[in-house]
């Protein structure tokens, strides 16, 4: 969160930011009239408290010298100041209500080195890998949903049938990809010097307001119970959209010393948001669905490492998909691309070569983002309360947080199933994935299962 502070002293720079973001529902001057009556009325308050301790120090005075009109007198009006104080701090209450809530809907200042733009065409790429030595390709990659269908590792029909769309079975090796991706990325990360952690999947929406889920984006989760349930509203918990929430949450109010930092965790979770697709139009496949599994990585961080930890933290993420094999490219994100609570993300995409895009390499196919790793600088941290100090006999200061996906399951499968793919329909398994699949080196599919031989469903 942006402190109220910064936005009294820098109005001009805060509306920047907002333009820059593309952010034109946010009303600055409204803020700033809301901040400047809550500290006349505190200053307001200040003042009637200082009489009324005057009034209410003659009473006994006036009592004792046998006043006892004057010290009538006196009494109502401290009973007139005391209401005249709770007008005062009601109203002090409710500004303070609104301009917290005021505040926890500004998104975070874009860092000065992220370059300008609206969306993600803006984006700057950074640079590419595994391009000079691509394998050979069979002359028309299948794409990734219909390979899927035809090895029967993949069902989305089933998972349309039991949950509904965006959701799917895997099977048979398909399932084994996902398990073997699974262990081979918290290994990798092992070694980086991460800690494991596996967290609830429910979050409450305290967590969520912590990294700045909610208020902006509550349409995008997925909540627990509702109006039509009323024994379980109030349970006030979200499925989990990203295990950044729990995990960054994990240190919410607590004060660490200097020597805990840095910390690095890594945690695996099923996580769970409304992404239907670029308006609804990408309905086949497994990129854009409601459920997916990722492993996140989770950083907490003195201010001033907070950048050089970002370059780390990307490595880190990169070393997965290099070791995969696999072919991509990292971005930039413009301002109008940063995410709610970012201060500056670069994105790391990998090349799928079986579904053209408009904005696909030159050897077609299309870029699937894997992995966002952003700094917050200190904008979670203030939301959440986490803090720490330099030294042990010095006053608290918010730390940095940041994190990225280490990586995106489901879409690094998509990018294997089709780079790795042979002209018989085939799958090879990356090398580095073989000991996680028991030594298996290609999927060659396998037969439907619990289906007669003229289809599911039908009877002869």
């Amino acid at each position: 969160m942006i402190p109220r502070q910064y936005l009294r002293e820098h109005p001009d720079e805060v509306r920047a930011a907002l333009d820059a973001r593309g952010y034109d529902d946010v009303d600055v001057d409204a803020l700033l009239e809301i901040d400047a009556e809550w500290r006349d009325l505190k200053a307001e308050g200040d003042g009637l408290r200082h009489e009324r301790n005057e009034v209410s120090s003659k009473i006994g005075q006036l009592k004792q010298e046998g006043k006892e009109e004057e010290a009538q007198a006196a009494i109502e009006e401290s009973q007139e100041l005391k209401d005249e104080i709770e007008r005062v701090e009601d109203r002090a209450d409710e500004l303070e209500a609104k301009l917290e809530q005021g505040l926890l809907e500004l998104p975070q200042i874009p860092h000065e080195d992220v370059p300008v733009g609206e969306d993600e065409a803006d984006n700057v790429e950074r640079d590419r890998v595994g391009f000079d030595d691509l394998r050979d390709l069979p002359d028309e990659v299948t794409p990734h949903y219909d390979l899927g269908e035809e090895l029967q590792i993949i069902d989305e029909a089933r998972g349309a049938k039991t949950t509904g769309g965006g959701f799917y079975f895997l099977k048979g090796d398909g399932a084994r990809l996902e398990h073997a991706l699974i262990q081979f990325m918290l290994d990798v990360h092992r070694e980086q010097g991460y800690h494991d952690i596996f967290p609830p999947v429910p979050v409450t929406s305290a967590s969520m307001r912590g990294t700045g889920q909610l208020p902006k984006f509550n349409h995008d989760a997925y909540r627990i119970g509702g109006a039509e349930h009323d024994e379980y509203t109030d349970d006030d918990l979200w499925l989990c959209p990203t295990a950044e929430v729990p995990v960054t949450n994990m240190h919410r109010e607590e004060i660490m010393l200097d020597d805990d930092l840095p910390l690095k965790y890594q945690a695996y979770t099923p996580n769970f948001r409304r992404e239907a697709g670029e308006h609804g139009t990408e309905t086949r496949g497994i990129v854009r669905v409601h459920q997916f599994n990722k492993v996140e990585l989770v950083n907490f961080v003195r201010p001033d490492e907070s950048y050089d930890r970002l370059w780390s933290l990307i490595d880190e993420a990169c070393e997965v998909i290099d070791r995969l094999g696999l072919p991509y490219r990292t971005l930039d994100l413009c301002t109008g691309d940063l995410t709610f609570a970012s201060a500056r993300t670069v994105d790391i995409e990998v090349w799928a070569p079986g579904t053209d895009s408009e904005d696909g390499p030159e050897e077609g196919g299309r870029w699937l983002e894997v992995s966002s790793a952003s700094n917050f600088e200190e904008f979670q941290a203030r939301r959440a309360g986490i803090q720490y100090r330099p030294e042990r006999h010095e006053s608290a200061e918010y730390l940095h947080t940041l994190n990225a996906s280490g990586t995106a399951v489901g879409r690094v499968m998509v990018a294997i199933l089709e780079y790795y793919q042979n002209e018989d329909g085939t799958v090879d398994v990356p090398e580095a994935l073989q000991p996680y699949m028991g030594g298996t080196e290609v999927i060659e599919g396998h037969d439907p299962v619990g289906e007669s031989a003229v289809g599911a469903g039908e009877k002869e």
